[in-house]
């Protein structure tokens, strides 16, 4: 497995692996309606480059082949994180957040956080993220739950 920055030319199938994923992956919490709001067959391809150019994700690649991506903004937040579901369960994602991770490090961030989906809620609680608030986002007409999570990389002490 290749991990490595994004390229404009990655933007259509790193929109495959956000729907595929979407409708593959979290089809067991959400509805059909709901799926179909979130990642629509159709979508604005100059908008979804414009936005991968934007939040510039890291790309996990196997074969030669896009297999999941994730980025990590200057605050601490991960936008996007996505894995395809024909590499489901075999480490991308645990790779990329293990970049992600050494990225906050490296930048001396006191935490990162993400709006998680309940599918990815045992992933991200596996890689020591906790429950801040659980949510209720209104896209396209549908309404979706998720979960604001965060990872804390730096203690805080109290001063007594």
């Amino acid at each position: 497995m290749l991990i490595r920055h994004f390229q404009p030319s990655d933007a259509p199938a790193l929109r495959a692996v956000f729907h595929d994923s979407i409708h593959g992956l979290a089809s067991a919490n959400y509805s059909a309606a709901q799926l179909d709001a979130w990642a629509p067959a159709e979508h604005d391809t100059d908008g979804w480059l414009r936005r991968m150019e934007a939040i510039a994700p890291l790309v996990a690649e196997i074969e030669g082949e896009p297999a999941g991506f994730a980025d990590l903004q200057t605050d601490g937040y991960i936008d996007m994180f996505f894995v395809s579901p024909r590499h489901a369960r075999r480490g991308v994602g645990t790779a990329l957040m293990r970049r992600l991770l050494d990225a906050a490090r490296e930048a001396a961030l006191a935490s990162i956080y993400s709006n998680v989906s309940l599918t990815a809620e045992p992933f991200f609680a596996r890689h020591g993220f906790t429950v801040e608030r659980c949510n209720e986002v209104a896209v396209r007409g549908a309404v979706l739950r998720n979960a604001t999570m965060r990872r804390r990389l730096v203690e805080t002490r109290s001063l007594d």
